[in-house]
């Protein structure tokens, strides 16, 4: 649930575009953002549970097993997310001239979409991904110095939790101080989001909005922040050991 939110957040600015209410489009990417962000931290006491369950003997093992486990549902979300992007972007500019037309009242939108009404026009919209909606993308434009940036990135907040925890199995004199890690982890991983992803990403959608740059092009940049975010996911599976040593070790300065 996770990943596929923070993914399908990608499609507000294309929302935004579409309907040339940017602004508007942010308010209710805030939104997603702040239910991705409580999400992650409700993760952390069922997280936290399992290494409260793990036999004593070879308990090491057990986590790793199960922690692998839930950095590969990271991966099947963010597919997911990737799969309902269509969808999400029709019914996102829907919702984004909604809240235009009730004057920024969050209740009144959420009044409109709850209706069955609503939520029947709404499965009209369901869109399967294909071909088309890669139509004008092209592999020569590939944003690559962005997308390694987003790799790494969502590589340490998908294990900013799981890492911290499976130091804490690592340091057990240290095991608080270990956990409490996640917390600063993730907290840097969105500090770098927002200096070096969001910025580039918003500049397309305003120059969309302003005429000086084309639709076509921000979804293209968009599609390979999507890609890079699944990369990402992956690339977790390798930094999830490293990123708990790291965490162990580093425990002994602020201990």
């Amino acid at each position: 649930m996770i990943h596929s939110i923070e993914t399908l957040a990608y499609a507000v600015r294309l929302s935004g575009a579409r309907v040339k209410l940017l602004a508007s489009a942010f308010a209710l990417f805030n939104i997603l953002v702040m239910v991705s962000r409580l999400a992650n931290m409700m993760q952390q006491p069922f997280t936290g549970s399992l290494i409260d369950l793990a036999p004593k003997e070879d308990a090491l093992t057990y986590v790793e097993s199960q922690f692998r486990i839930i950095i590969g549902a990271a991966s099947i979300g963010t597919i997911i997310g990737a799969l309902l992007f269509p969808t999400f972007i029709a019914l996102f500019s829907r919702a984004i001239v909604h809240l235009a037309n009730n004057r920024g009242s969050m209740p009144a939108l959420l009044k409109t979409v709850c209706t069955r009404s609503y939520i029947i026009q709404s499965i009209k919209h369901i869109q399967i991904p294909s071909l088309q909606h890669f139509k004008g993308i092209s592999l020569k434009t590939i944003p690559i110095k962005l997308m390694l940036f987003n790799i790494l990135i969502t590589a340490i907040y998908t294990i900013g939790v799981l890492s911290a925890l499976y130091a804490a199995l690592l340091v057990p004199e240290r095991a608080a101080t270990a956990v409490m890690a996640s917390g600063l982890i993730n907290g840097m991983a969105t500090i770098l989001l927002i200096l070096f992803i969001d910025p580039k990403i918003s500049i397309l959608a305003d120059d969309v909005l302003n005429g000086r740059g084309s639709y076509v092009q921000l979804k293209q940049t968009t599609m390979f922040m999507v890609m890079s975010r699944l990369l990402g996911t992956l690339f977790a599976q390798v930094l999830f050991i490293p990123g708990a040593h790291y965490i162990a070790w580093f425990t002994k300065f602020i201990a």
